[in-house]
């Protein structure tokens, strides 16, 4: 069995913020929960944070940013959020429409005229596709929510997150010269070039570029300085190694095909291209927590706290696990079951790619992070390192 550096810390506030909560020996249990993952050979290590809406009440610190050089996970190890992006990516968008710049009801057309005409398959045969036109334009909500029927990136684009050589206007044009997959509003298809659109809406209404118009509206009044698309040289040197499983289940590095790092990249991926760490994601989830404000600082109004983590997709079925709805840009607990089953009805969250985790549940004034980078999981919002993290965090809680 792999020794790991196991190193745990439970935060006790200081006097006059975050009350105790009922059971600390239920966040006691994280640390050495999180290292019989590790020494099972599931992952290498793992960040964990666990608040509410006065402040951090745990966080832990478990096992290796890198096995090779034997370097420990530290507080501020940094990871690839992947997919947690998004609903940073929605954050933006509700700024706007708080600002009456635009609203979720518009059509895409108002603010990206390619997409103009954008007509949708009908029927495919052999070599054939034939098209029509759909009843109504793509509009923002079916962005933010994944039920646009946008296509995937085709041939010659879709390689735009590993070379990240094309800019958002140039992404959003190859997404609107493409043929919807269905009618939008009817389904939910999780879609990456849907929220990279968003990132190009942002930088049309704003007028300033995307990953800017976040760092000075979201990421520095919250005081997020290590959450960037694009990490200097002294951030990568703390990213925590990409690891998957050889063969015979062995935890190997893997190099990062889905997300890379490149030199003077055009792409920021509002779909997946944030670098951050537990204390930065913990201030952004108090925020949402805070309806919309921290510290005296307000980032988003009351109204699209809500607008954003309610069920905005009626009875579609959505999401990766089951009992699931989707708000704007955030995955909404519908009914509780299964990985979901500590959570309240109305508890948010999103997942990431490389198994990272953040899911908040405001009727128990409980947010739960999970940090860690592994590919190969069977799904990792059904992981069970999520689950055990976050039946651990609502047993403290309970009262």
């Amino acid at each position: 069995m792999r020794t790991a550096f196991l190193c745990l810390l439970t935060l006790v506030p200081p006097l006059g913020a975050t009350p105790p909560v009922p059971h600390p020996e239920k966040l006691d249990a994280i640390g050495p929960t999180m290292q019989k993952f590790i020494d099972n050979g599931d992952i290498a290590g793992a960040v964990c944070v666990v608040g509410r809406r006065d402040g951090v009440v745990h966080e832990s610190i478990t096992g290796m940013r890198d096995i090779e050089i034997k370097a420990p996970m530290t507080r501020d190890t940094l990871f690839r959020i992947a997919s947690m992006t998004k609903p940073i990516t929605a954050i933006g968008i509700m700024i706007l429409a708080d600002e009456n710049k635009l609203s979720p009801d518009d059509d895409v057309t108002k603010y990206l005229p390619e997409f103009t005409g954008q007509m949708l398959v009908e029927a495919r045969g052999k070599g054939t596709v034939t098209l029509k036109k759909p009843v109504r334009p793509i509009k923002l909500r079916d962005l933010l929510t994944h039920t646009s029927g946008v296509a995937n990136y085709p041939p010659g684009v879709n390689d735009v997150y590993t070379k990240r050589n094309r800019t958002l206007a140039e992404t959003a044009l190859a997404t609107a010269l493409q043929p919807l997959e269905f009618e939008p509003g009817t389904r939910w298809s999780y879609s990456n070039p849907g929220i990279d659109t968003l990132g190009r809406v942002i930088e049309v209404v704003s007028g300033e570029s995307y990953e800017d118009f976040l760092k000075k509206r979201v990421f520095d009044p919250l005081g997020m300085k290590d959450t960037t698309f694009y990490p200097t040289k002294e951030q990568l040197a703390r990213l925590a190694t990409t690891y998957g499983k050889d063969k015979d289940g062995k935890l190997i590095a893997t190099p990062n095909t889905l997300i890379t790092m490149t030199s003077n990249p055009k792409h920021p991926i509002p779909a997946g291209g944030l670098v951050s760490c537990g204390a930065d994601l913990a201030k952004l989830y108090q925020m949402m927590l805070n309806m919309g404000k921290l510290n005296g600082k307000r980032i988003l109004s009351e109204k699209a706290v809500a607008e954003m983590t309610r069920v905005q997709t009626g009875d579609i079925q959505t999401g990766f696990v089951d009992g699931m709805g989707f708000g704007y840009g955030w995955a909404v607990v519908r009914e509780p079951q299964g990985v979901t089953a500590a959570l309240s009805a109305g508890s948010f969250g999103h997942g990431g790619a490389f198994g990272t985790q953040g899911w908040l549940d405001p009727k128990q004034d409980v947010f739960v992070i999970l940090l860690i980078q592994r590919t190969g999981l069977p799904n990792a919002d059904a992981s069970p390192m999520r689950q055990a993290l976050q039946e651990l965090a609502v047993a403290a809680v309970k009262k």
